[in-house]
């Protein structure tokens, strides 16, 4: 599939089945007859319920399919055939073709449950869907897992799975998640029995799984190696949280105590099986005032998208690019100076000295800078980059962008180019031309936030 994910923020209405986005022209799809809007029903008499069963069951030279065409109504059958190593040639509208399996739990942390009472429907649906721990990387409790899930998991050999164990303790749990705690502790050693690699995940509430409950989950993992790596997130919370009005990020005392605590079992890690295995959250050297680890602390960022070396990746990047296209930039700079130009790089608050960093190497005349905006919206300690909405970023805007060029984070974006409060990134690039400006959208990095200002000069 192309995009490899499924978009439950989408503002579009799904329809379950395989349904065909796309069909690469020449391939065993194409010369089928199959075309996009058709939907495959079937692969060699077996129903298909998700991307892992159209991997499995196609897994050979030829494949037999049963195909629904919605111009007639009919369903037909058609055989594939391929050459050793080449792709069917079909990408679907989803990877999960029978819908997505909710949430059964009551976890205190949830941010659905902190949600404005005006957002979208979407933004609510609560996932916790073991096929998407696997195909995309969500992190799951294990808790709505059935025997024969569990099973499937197994055969299939679905790995490296993302589970969230969040504590250890069977008080702590149920107190953090509900009732259904335990059934995802059943699973999760079931799985490790198999040896299913897992990553884990630890959500550390203040006063609740962190300190000597959080030292216990930290053994219980440490004795089980097939978690590879174990990633520990500070709670989040919003100003619409009946529960939390305080997190890590308001108290560096307690951010600098989780890093002391970690520390003994990072080093045992690297000594004894050669990784860090154990790994904080960017947030917590943030809010703690304490540089990021070096790259090699990392293993190779398995747990990049929870914001695990976030930081440590855009600091190294941006001085490679400063290093590699020094040349470069300073031409770029040059032509931002002739042209009376500056660039604001939007970005939330936690990425304020990251974002910085790239600025002061690509611009030391401070014509590039970083635009950090505060997240008035969700309020509470929100202030990630990827949670940035239209109206906070038009309301602290400068209300003349004359010959500035705003890079807006393609992160703030669904697949359908609209933020979490419903604007359109089309508006957004429109109310910025209004005011006089030129608005890039930046994915990929600090190169690409240097490709989005050069494309917005022309």
């Amino acid at each position: 599939m192309s995009r490899d994910r499924s978009d439950y923020a989408s503002t579009r209405e799904r329809s379950l089945g395989a349904w065909v986005q796309a069909v690469e022209e020449g391939g065993p799809a194409w010369e089928a007859g199959i075309e996009p809007g058709m939907r495959i029903d079937s692969v060699n008499g077996h129903e298909l319920r998700d991307l892992i069963d159209w991997r499995w069951e196609a897994d050979g030279a030829s494949c037999e399919l049963e195909v629904f065409d919605p111009t007639d109504g009919g369903t037909y059958g058609c055989e594939l055939w391929r050459e050793a190593g080449e792709d069917w040639g079909i990408d679907f509208t989803d990877v999960l073709f029978d819908g997505i399996r909710t949430c059964v739990n009551a976890c205190q942390f949830c941010f659905m449950s902190m949600l404005p009472a005006d957002a979208r429907p979407s933004l609510s649906l609560r996932d916790d869907d073991y096929r998407l721990s696997f195909l995309q990387g969500n992190f799951v409790t294990l808790t709505n897992v059935t025997d024969e899930d569990a099973g499937r998991i197994v055969a299939c050999r679905l790995e490296p799975m993302n589970v969230s164990i969040h504590a250890i303790s069977p008080e702590v749990r149920r107190v953090l998640i509900g009732p259904h705690a335990q059934r995802g502790i059943d699973v999760l050693e079931r799985l490790l029995a198999a040896g299913i690699e897992v990553h884990a995940q630890i959500v550390l509430c203040p006063g609740v799984n962190d300190g000597a409950e959080l030292a216990r989950t930290l053994d219980w993992v440490e004795a089980r190696p097939s978690i590879t790596s174990l990633a520990v997130v500070p709670l989040g919370y919003t100003r619409f949280s009946r529960r939390f009005s305080r997190s890590f990020s308001d108290d560096p005392e307690a951010a600098r105590a989780v890093i002391g605590l970690i520390e003994p079992y990072q080093a045992r890690s690297r000594r004894e099986l050669g990784t860090t295995r154990f790994q904080l959250s960017d947030e917590f050297y943030v809010a703690a005032s304490v540089d990021v680890p070096p790259a090699e602390a990392y293993d190779g960022y398995p747990q990049y998208y929870d914001g695990i070396g976030m930081l440590r990746s855009f600091l190294d990047d941006s001085a490679a690019l400063a290093r590699d296209h020094a040349a470069d930039l300073a031409a770029s700079e040059a032509r931002l100076a002739r042209r009376g130009s500056s660039v604001l790089v939007v970005c939330g608050e936690a990425a304020q000295g990251a974002i910085s960093f790239l600025c002061e190497l690509w611009s030391p005349s401070g014509r590039v800078r970083a635009c950090p905006i505060r997240n008035d919206y969700f309020g509470g300690d929100v202030n990630v980059t990827g949670l940035i909405v239209s109206q906070d970023l038009l309301a602290q805007l400068p209300d003349d962008l004359s010959g500035s060029v705003v890079v807006l984070p393609e992160v703030m974006f669904n697949f359908d180019h609209v933020t979490l409060d419903g604007d359109t990134q089309g508006h957004i690039v429109a109310e910025i031309a209004r005011r006089g400006g030129v608005a890039g959208v930046a994915g990929g990095g600090p190169a690409g936030i240097v490709s989005a200002v050069t494309q917005s000069l022309g």
